[in-house]
């Protein structure tokens, strides 16, 4: 046979279409050619699958080569093409049979002696795979990931050459088994701050409702500590969400099955830029903001980062995905995530410190504090203050403090709670399911009202305080949202005044 036909899958965003690559051998000069829009490390594959058929013991014909990747007006990049043109390649010149590769879809770069290296994407491609009842062939340092998908047939292949052999029936590679998805206890324990008791009530709340959290206080006090400890206090991530995260990982980087479930900590530098947070470029790619979804994004210094960088998170942090438009693609990334912020108080960093005297005059603060607009603090839920710990009680801390397994054991039911009553987290909580959900009395009603107007609360400010409130009514196991509840949820706002 001079034709044959092998089925691969590129990557669009989190989508994985189909990709025909069809081969034809023909009379005439020596010749290697590959069409369909292919980009410069498709191109370059023609080296790359020339050297591996050798160098696996095939033969390579001799004739002239058309590789088409069908649909043309696809763009097709990366070196995942590499393992398919080799099996049409090899299929069109009767060394593979061609009867039982049109059950598989495959994809892989190619090195020089045959062996397969990993790629990003296979969790999308064994996504689509599954939908046709094909079986997916990846490499091995990929199939771990690709197994997470429920019901997929996934096939790790080292090498061409054994695959080859498995293809022609005499070597069989065993199918992928799917990893345990089970939490794994290994994130930072809670139990390592000594103090801060406001702080980790504070980040309680935050793991129990989903919400934002600000903290800000001199440097050095614990804020970075106390925010690497949140995801080791939130509830597992469920199968779908869980998943979703590993698949956007998996498309900016191949990515590590064993870290599918864990949630994630995304922490970039204050100097990263505004498309590098929430993902862009010309080649559309996720950002920093998709790559936390289901799970936490600390921005550090928080008034250090560009105007720009940050006003972009308002819409993402509303409506939990990004829509990245370009002139030849648009692309919808999934960026649920859970902001927690950190920063000094003023330009020096010591304003209120009681040990240290702040050199800042009320211009400095005043313009520090002014980077951060007031939609964007409109959208963090909770604004805690982090105090110095006294030197003393570091240098000999009294009884530790709870640890992280018993903290997320209550988030956890709490959480429990609010699924079984509105499905969603408090703080994804719809307008209008929040009145019947916090209903409060006509002297609360009052009460919110006159310190809403202290505070300067705007509507959103006023609902998320309700939201807050109902998250602390759950933790306390109360199904009414009481006084005491309200008053510390407005104790979270106290920044909306000073800023």
């Amino acid at each position: 046979m001079e034709l044959s036909i092998v089925y691969s899958r590129a990557l669009t965003g989190l989508e994985a279409p189909l990709v025909r690559v069809e081969t034809h051998l023909s009379n005439g000069l020596p010749a290697f050619h590959i069409v369909g829009m292919p980009e410069t490390a498709v191109r370059e594959s023609k080296d790359r699958v020339r050297s591996a058929i050798l160098n696996s013991h095939f033969e390579f014909p001799d004739r002239r080569i058309t590789v088409s990747l069908a649909p043309a007006d696809l763009p097709k990049e990366g070196g995942r093409f590499d393992l398919p043109i080799a099996l049409g390649i090899l299929t069109a010149s009767g060394q593979v049979p061609e009867d039982r590769l049109q059950a598989h879809e495959c994809l892989g770069e190619l090195a020089l002696d045959g062996s397969l290296r990993p790629g990003p994407g296979t969790l999308a491609a064994a996504r689509a795979a599954l939908d046709t009842g094909r079986k997916l062939v990846v490499p091995a340092e990929n199939a771990a990931v690709a197994a997470q998908v429920p019901g997929s047939y996934i096939i790790p292949a080292t090498d061409l050459l054994s695959l080859c052999a498995h293809l022609n029936g005499s070597q069989t590679i065993m199918a992928q088994a799917p990893r345990d998805g089970a939490d794994r206890e290994d994130y930072p324990d809670l139990q390592d701050i000594i103090g801060q008791n406001s702080a980790r009530r504070a980040l309680e709340i935050a793991a129990s409702g989903g919400h934002n959290l600000l903290l800000y206080g001199p440097p050095g006090t614990g804020k970075t500590l106390l925010a690497s400890r949140l995801p080791g206090i939130l509830p597992p991530a469920g199968a779908e969400e869980a998943l979703t995260g590993l698949a956007l990982r998996d498309s900016y980087h191949y990515a590590n099955a064993g870290h599918g479930f864990r949630r994630p900590f995304r922490s970039p530098h204050h100097t990263c830029s505004a498309v590098a947070l929430v993902g862009g470029g010309s080649k559309p790619r996720p950002g920093e903001i998709s790559l936390a979804h289901g799970g936490v994004l600390f921005l550090d210094e928080l008034p250090e980062f560009t105007r720009h960088s940050l006003e972009v998170l308002r819409e993402p942090m509303e409506s939990g995905e990004i829509n990245v438009s370009r002139a030849r693609q648009k692309v919808v990334y999934p960026a649920r995530f859970q902001l927690i912020a950190a920063m000094n108080p003023c330009p020096c960093g010591y304003l209120g410190d009681p040990e240290r005297h702040c050199r800042c005059t009320p211009d400095q603060v005043q313009r520090y504090r002014s980077r951060i607009s007031g939609p964007l603090l409109d959208r963090i839920d909770l604004h805690v203050p982090v105090c110095r710990v006294p030197a003393s009680e570091l240098l000999r801390p009294g009884p530790a403090g709870e640890d992280s397994t018993t903290v997320r054991a209550r988030v956890r039911r709490s959480r429990e709670v609010q699924l079984q009553r509105q499905g969603t987290p408090n703080a994804l909580l719809p307008p209008a399911r929040l009145a019947s959900t916090c209903a409060i009395d006509s002297a609360q009603e009052a009460a919110l009202a006159a310190a809403a107007q202290r505070l300067q609360l705007s509507a959103r400010a006023l609902h998320r305080t309700l939201r807050v409130a109902r998250t602390i009514a759950d933790l306390a196991g109360s199904d009414a949202v009481g006084s005491s509840h309200i008053s510390e949820a407005l104790a979270y706002r106290n920044l909306d005044l000073e800023t």
